[in-house]
């Protein structure tokens, strides 16, 4: 295992220059030049300290490089039905709430609501598949019907609608810790 590649691999995934890295650990940047380049070895404190920064944890900084899933069968996904409000929802990529963006399928039955959300960091895209709905977004109503996009912010209170007699089907994919 090379220790110093992935540490320079980690340090830039996390966009810190060597000098920035070096702050952050009360070390030197010529320090973290040598250890990223196999010319010296931390102790435990010190390496543990970078990880840290870095915000990485020992057993995954060690774990070998897992290949990464790129099908995900329809089998896999989960799926939530709520008649109350009148929505089922499809979690197209499980665990996809640990990951930047999370995809999910939304069935609005008839007249049938989406649960209402607070205000986020989120950012929001969705997609008409099918049907008609409406968007509360604040004090402000939107309308979009199958093959139109929605895209925005989700810094105010908002809900989706379906805004027929017939069920809507729409793709949302939201960032952040949106569902």
């Amino acid at each position: 295992m090379d220790i110093g590649k992935r540490l320079k691999k980690l340090r830039q995934h996390k966009e810190l220059t060597q000098e920035e890295l070096a702050e952050r650990t009360d070390l030197t940047k010529g320090y973290i030049s040598q250890l990223e380049h196999d010319q010296s070895s931390p102790s435990m404190e010190t390496f543990f300290a970078i990880l840290e920064v870095l915000g990485e944890k020992p057993a995954d900084f060690f774990q070998d490089h897992v290949t990464q899933k790129i099908v995900y069968p329809a089998a896999e996904q989960t799926v939530y039905a709520d008649a109350e409000k009148g929505y089922t929802l499809n979690w197209l990529v499980p665990a996809s709430n640990e990951n930047e963006m999370e995809p999910v399928l939304i069935k609005l039955a008839p007249h049938g609501s989406f649960k209402p959300f607070q205000p986020s960091a989120a950012e929001t895209f969705l997609y008409v598949l099918s049907g008609q709905v409406g968007l509360q977004l604040g004090a402000e109503k939107y309308q979009a019907q199958a093959g139109d996009s929605l895209y925005f912010h989700a810094t105010e209170r908002h809900q989706i609608h379906n805004l027929t007699s017939q069920t809507s089907q729409l793709l949302l994919v939201a960032t952040a810790s949106y569902l």
